[in-house]
């Protein structure tokens, strides 16, 4: 086959790459029918500050069973073994050390717009063919946003490629894992609305992940519709303990709408991850704040690690764990839900959108853990514990 057969039929195939991209831009159109909160600026700088990670993951509260639950894969299969109370210990901390892996958060970046550069305008080209000619650097090794991507126009115009296009060659050429070249039908309005009313918000995350890039708006319109309707369904422990908790987290607090999400955490009694999740608002919004309540939290309550969550603590004869245990607080734990109570109903007062939902949430929390601290004290007092 001739260099310009091989050049012809190239050519068809980028105007095919065109068209469906075309296509594509279409129903993204309709499928955003509901203008969605973006970001104002760019959040990669604040969301890879190591302060902000060290709040979304504290928040995310690793559980292996909700980590290795059973996905919609085609192999399920569990594998049973008989083990030692060391080697179990040892396979525990192995689950523990891959979850960490496998939480690792999508990151958040501004949407990348597309910009048209010509390298050169060649009139003498003009209608040499119907099609446009791609031509791409195929080496082996080159990084994809790297990669030279080029399109030679009808006009002659010679320019570098769109987005649209780079993504399609660069996916012919150098397939990403379970990407397709076409945009997957579940994320067709039709599907995505089913997926989004069966609270399938995991997968379609993830599905997210693999399909489109986070600087792509697609992602950005994709993400945000799953956020609010996890906001306006309150099923915020379907992402819990998941990769994409950290990233809900944060998009709430930029765009200032946390209230739904830490009166979830106040109603379960996370008063801990309800101060990060205020830190974090102010944080993100430029609004100071005392932030020596991270060190005096953190002084109280040791922040636990996957491996020591999933472990089971050794024997112990001291009567103060054993009251911890009854209770399910220690006397540590009611001095940080102090200053967590604090904090949190300074936020409410001054900056909550639902006020009153908050504080009454708060007050019925606190009237439980006066209940628990007396039953605490009544208990170290009937063994004598000073």
């Amino acid at each position: 086959m001739s260099f310009g057969s091989n050049l012809r039929m190239f050519a068809n195939k980028a105007s095919l790459c065109c068209n469906v991209n075309k296509v594509t831009l279409e129903l993204f159109s309709r499928c955003s029918t509901v203008a969605f909160l973006q970001y104002d600026k760019d959040p990669g700088p604040s969301f890879s500050n190591p302060d902000v990670q060290k709040l979304l993951k504290s928040m995310t509260r690793v559980q292996l069973e909700k980590v290795y639950k059973k996905r919609s894969v085609s192999d399920n299969t569990v594998e049973y073994k008989f083990m030692t109370s060391e080697q179990l210990e040892k396979q525990f901390r192995k689950a523990a050390e891959r979850a960490e892996k496998l939480i690792q958060m999508p990151p958040i970046v501004k949407v990348k717009e597309d910009s048209q550069k010509v390298i050169s305008r060649d009139p003498a080209l003009t209608n040499f063919s119907n099609t446009k000619f791609v031509i791409a650097d195929i080496t082996y090794g080159v990084n994809s946003s790297d990669r030279k991507i080029l399109v030679r126009q009808t006009d002659g115009t010679l320019e570098y490629a769109p987005l649209s296009i780079r993504k399609r060659i660069n996916q012919i050429y150098f397939p990403h894992p379970g990407r397709k070249i076409r945009l997957p039908r579940m994320f067709e309005p039709e599907h995505l609305n089913r997926c989004l009313a069966n609270f399938q918000y995991e997968f379609i995350l993830d599905r997210a992940c693999v399909q489109f890039d986070p600087y792509e708006k697609e992602y950005h319109e994709i993400t945000t519709k799953v956020y609010n309707h996890i906001n306006e369904s309150k099923r915020f422990d379907d992402l819990r303990s998941t990769r994409h908790f950290g990233p809900m987290a944060f998009y709430f607090a930029w765009h200032q709408i946390i209230d739904d999400l830490l009166y979830d955490m106040i109603k379960q009694d996370y008063l801990k991850n309800g101060a990060e999740l205020v830190a974090l608002y102010y944080q993100l919004n430029g609004i100071d704040y005392d932030k020596s309540i991270h060190e005096k939290l953190e002084t109280l309550v040791q922040p636990q690690s996957t491996i020591q969550s999933v472990l089971k603590p050794k024997a112990s004869d001291d009567m103060h764990e054993e009251i911890k245990n009854a209770i399910g607080k220690s006397a540590e734990d009611f001095t940080a839900d102090d200053i967590s109570f604090e904090f949190i109903e300074t936020f409410v007062k001054t900056k909550a959108l639902k006020k009153v939902q908050l504080e009454l949430a708060l007050q019925a929390l606190r009237e439980t853990n006066d209940e628990k601290k007396k039953l605490y004290h009544g208990l170290k007092k009937a063994h004598g514990i000073s």
